[in-house]
């Protein structure tokens, strides 16, 4: 099996990016994006989302010249329309946002509608958390999760991530597993998957991989799952006056752009402490 370095592996992804007429500055965002995920271990969100990408690229699905705009901003709210920009993009803009209003305020709450999947939260939060801050980052998505007792996709995995300075880092889906280990599994030809993790298309539970990537995805722990992804909905959606539930295109919902919101919150903590007391404490 080939190994490539970093660099080449960033190289090739940015390559693929500006064949599909992203912009080079852009293109460098996603790869990173992207590349960083499977340094860390998670490749569900690393290079194996690129050929999805390019699909709605070349379909005509999402809109790499797209930068975005500022709808409002008071305070420490900001509410932005990505205007069906690369997520990664959103993201990014979100971010630098997020810090610059965090250094001014004390804390930031970002909220993005008409995104696109912008990769792993881990990074996003990872950002803020560099430059000194609690990082807070939770999307909506695709409606392939029923709520507790369901038969219907109405929710979607809803991550919910939090870095803070120091080595920790939270990073979750609201479901038992992220969808992106379904599609890994269903790419590398993996005929099962652990009992827990899916739903076929009908609601029944099932290990079988091409029934649970055409099905649906169990909530973490139940009631709990869906709840914290109503949560999550209501912080994302609802808030920023994005689409919702079965509005969300995505993935398996092709035709139409994908649509989803994203929230930020960055928390200055020299606000409360010295930066060297927190991560000692922490």
């Amino acid at each position: 099996m080939p190994v490539l370095t970093e660099s080449a592996l960033l190289g090739v992804v940015e390559q693929v990016l500006l064949g599909a007429q992203v912009p080079p500055h852009k293109a460098r965002v996603v790869a990173e994006c992207l590349v960083a995920s499977n340094l860390r271990g998670v490749d569900s969100h690393g290079i194996q989302l690129l050929p999805f990408y390019i699909d709605q690229l070349l379909a005509g699905e999402m809109d790499a010249s797209a930068d975005g705009e500022v709808i409002s901003e008071f305070g420490s709210c900001l509410l932005m329309d990505g205007r069906n920009g690369l997520g990664q993009w959103v993201a990014d803009t979100c971010c630098r946002h997020a810090i610059r209003i965090a250094r001014a305020q004390g804390l930031a709450l970002v909220v993005a509608r008409e995104s696109n999947h912008f990769g792993a939260a881990a990074g996003w939060a990872q950002k803020m958390r560099d430059a000194g801050q609690i990082g807070i980052v939770m999307c909506n998505a695709s409606p392939i999760v029923p709520p507790w007792q369901g038969k219907e996709g109405r929710l979607c995995t809803n991550p919910i991530c939090m870095s803070v300075p120091g080595p920790w880092l939270l990073d979750m889906a609201t479901t038992t597993v992220a969808a992106g280990r379904i599609f890994k599994a269903f790419l590398n030809d993996q005929s099962e998957i652990p009992a827990g993790w899916a739903f076929d298309s009908e609601g029944v539970p099932t290990t079988d991989t091409k029934q649970a990537y055409s099905g649906m995805l169990m909530p973490l722990g139940g009631y709990k799952g869906s709840g914290l992804a109503m949560m999550v909905e209501i912080l994302c959606s609802v808030l920023g006056g994005g689409a919702m539930s079965t509005e969300i295109g995505g993935i398996r919902f092709r035709g139409r752009t994908v649509r989803v919101s994203q929230t930020f919150i960055a928390i200055d903590v020299a606000r409360f402490m010295p930066l060297e007391e927190f991560t000692a404490r922490v």
